[in-house]
Order: structure tokens, then sequence, then C-alpha cells
């Protein structure tokens, strides 16, 4: 276990933000935290990085205790989904600086600071103030900020909202680089084939309370529902909902000409609207 969260509750003027929320989270895994704007996920990341106290519950980290400590704290790196950086600061300033906060300096700041800035892409673009910098690299420099310190636990809340294309890939081989240098994280997100593609298991959430966890694989199983086989008939579309689409095609071929047909999966999509009866971008 990295991350332990236990029976957390969170509520704001009454309302609960998270409601009774238990996970643990695994050594050297991509742990995908899944849900719909509100769902509760930003506030999750706040209890277990320590910077919101829960009104019920506790955090715990790798053995260490409660984030509240800032000896534990110093274990964490958090690239928020508000833009944590300074505009009329450098880029390598900016790293510089939240490396001192993390109690680096000397020779080591400087070295953490150019492989941070290397690790995502931004080596050349070092002397740049940050206010002249893209959507997209100012989302990588987040990352680097998070990662100048070698946190051992790295919490990424929405971390490709807003970017272009080559950026949001850029942080995609980046997370998966992270992955293979032992590091575990926590990503946050409601894009469905980001949680797809990156994480090795997913919690999904809604209105504060964990409604599944397992791999991707094991949530579509158990979750998500029957293949669609979609064939067309005399110009006419049906989608059939079927565990066994080559036999149904078989029987619908035996008295149609069918003069298309196609399969489709269930994805994510489906377990969380099958889960909660809700569109995920509300």
């Amino acid at each position: 276990m990295m991350l332990r969260l236990d029976n957390l509750y969170k509520r704001y003027n009454g309302t609960p933000a998270v409601d009774g929320l238990s996970l643990d989270v695994r050594p050297g895994e991509i742990f995908g935290l899944l849900g719909p704007n509100g769902a509760g996920k930003s506030t999750t990341v706040h209890l277990a990085v320590g910077l919101l106290q829960p009104d019920q519950g506790a955090v715990e980290l790798a053995g260490h205790g409660s984030p509240k400590s800032p000896d534990v704290r110093a274990l964490i790196g958090v690239a928020p989904q508000a833009l944590a950086l300074y505009d009329y600061l450098t880029v390598e300033e900016n790293v510089r600086f939240f490396g001192r906060i993390q109690r680096l300096s000397g020779a080591r700041l400087a070295e953490r600071t150019r492989q941070a800035l290397e690790f995502v892409g931004l080596k050349d673009r070092s002397g740049k103030l940050v206010h002249t910098l893209s959507g997209g690299m100012k989302r990588r420099l987040n990352l680097a900020v998070a990662l100048v310190h070698e946190p051992a636990l790295v919490l990424l809340d929405e971390p490709t909202v807003g970017v272009d294309p080559q950026s949001r890939n850029s942080i995609f081989e980046n997370i998966l680089e992270l992955r293979r240098l032992g590091r575990t994280i926590v990503y946050t997100t409601h894009y469905m084939e980001e949680a797809e593609r990156l994480c090795d298991r997913v919690a999904i959430m809604d209105h504060g309370k964990l409604l599944a966890l397992d791999t991707v694989s094991g949530l579509l199983e158990h979750n998500a529902g029957s293949p669609t086989l979609v064939i067309e008939i005399d110009g006419r579309e049906t989608r059939i909902a079927t565990d066994d689409p080559l036999a149904e095609l078989n029987r619908l071929s035996e008295t149609s000409r069918v003069q298309r047909f196609r399969l489709e999966r269930p994805n994510l999509e489906q377990v969380f609207l099958n889960l909660t009866g809700r569109k995920l971008r509300d």
C-alpha cells in the first residue's frame, strides 16, 4: 500500500463532497480516479495531500503517517487542476522556486531543475516567462514543478484540461515513464479514453461516493453489459445487445439479407452510465 484513504468524509455547508470514501493505492501503479465534474475528485486529492482535513476518517501514506506532517508531504508531488505557476517568473525560476520549497538547494537543486525540465520537454524554454507559454506548455511545466523533488507519490488532477493534442500525448508519455521508474501515480480525470489508455486500476466515484474499483477489464466485465451487434437490413439499422453476436448474426442471416454489420464493445463510458444513470460531462 502506498496511499490509504479510510472512511473519509468532507462536507461544505452541509453538502457532502466526499462521503465515506475508502480505497488503497498500490506502489508503482497508475490509479485512476474517474468521475464527472463535481464528483469529489479534487476534494479527494486535497485530502490525500493534507491541504484539507477530513471531517471524519484518515489518510496514511506508505506507513509514514498522515500528510498533515511536513515530512510526509515531502514524499508527495502534486500537479493541481488550477495551474500552480508564477506568470512573471521564467520557466526555470518556477521549478527552482518550488524545488527550494521542497528543501533542495545548491548543485542538487540545479541538477533536479534541469532534469525536470528535460523530462517534460521544456529545457529549451527555460528562460521564457510563464505568461508567454501556450496552455499545453504550462500544463507540462505544472508537471515539472510536481516532480522536481523526486516524490514517491504523484497526484495529477485533470492534467490535460485545455491542452493541445501534442502536449496531451507528451503528458501521457511522461506518466507512463514515471510508472516505469517505479513512481506511484493518482490520476483524476473525466475523460474515458485517458483512463483506458493509462490506468492499471480505476475507481469510479460520484457525489463523493465510491461506486466501483477494478482494473479496466474488470470494470468492463462486471459492469458494462453485453456487446451490441449493429446490423443493416434493407437499408435500416438495428441494434441488438447480445452475449453471442455470431449466433445472432447467423440467425438473422437465415431469414434476411444482412447488408452490413459491426460489433460495438462496451467501454468505460458505458460502465459509468450503467453505474450512475447520468452522463459523464455535466
